[in-house]
């Protein structure tokens, strides 16, 4: 995508840049209705999504914030509660992972489960009338949106805001059966009945602030 096909918001001392072509798309999140998963072979049956690794913490404070969250989930809502041990949710004593149980992230429900399938703690946070942005790790309810941040030499940084791409991933992108931000792998996905704009709006404005976002939104509009 050349330059000019960003969308451009200055505020204060960062310059935003969006992707208008997928925030116009109809790109949906379809868990348990045929996502195929980023395992190296399609697996909607296992119903994984992306949880398949463990959340990967952006700071401490998140982490802890999202440890302290976890002590207040129900059992009936955590299939893998009794998995936390002394290294609490985490894969190890640096908190820079959520603890991977049985070939996914813990706070993953598989499907059957009685208390709810999905992350325990977003079933958690709606149960509790809270947003989920609030409760689970950011790169989990920012995706597939990604913010690319770069400061430039004339002070201002640059924030472009896009799709993840397999190139993301970093070395599991090679392997992965599918990407669902990808025509190129099918493009299943894009069937949503809103615009990103609309459909993410909460986490569009979780990433970029409200001011931005009016702006933004009234930049995309028809």
């Amino acid at each position: 995508m050349s330059e000019a096909e960003y969308i451009e918001v200055l505020h204060d001392d960062t310059l935003w840049r969006f992707e208008p072509e997928f925030l116009r798309s109809n790109w949906t999140c379809i868990w348990g209705r045929g996502c195929k998963g980023i395992l190296d072979a399609p697996a909607e049956h296992l119903q994984q999504g992306c949880c398949s690794v463990g959340a990967e913490l952006t700071d401490l404070d998140e982490a802890m914030n999202v440890s302290a969250l976890a002590a207040t989930v129900p059992a009936h809502r955590w299939q893998f509660r009794d998995r936390v041990d002394a290294d609490d949710v985490f894969n190890d004593a640096t908190r820079t992972n959520t603890k991977v149980v049985d070939g996914a992230c813990i706070f993953l429900n598989r499907p059957g489960f009685e208390g709810g399938e999905g992350c325990a703690l977003h079933l958690a946070a709606v149960d509790f009338g809270e947003s989920p942005l609030d409760w689970k790790p950011s790169v989990c309810w920012q995706l597939p949106i990604r913010v690319d941040w770069a400061m430039q030499p004339d002070g201002v940084e640059h924030a472009t805001v896009r799709r993840w791409s397999r190139a993301d991933w970093g070395d599991e992108g090679d392997t992965m059966a599918w990407c669902c931000t990808s025509h190129d792998d099918g493009g299943e996905a894009y069937c949503g009945d809103r615009p990103v704009i609309e459909s993410l709006a909460e986490e569009l404005e979780g990433v970029t602030g409200h001011e931005v976002f009016v702006e933004l939104r009234r930049r995309l509009a028809p």
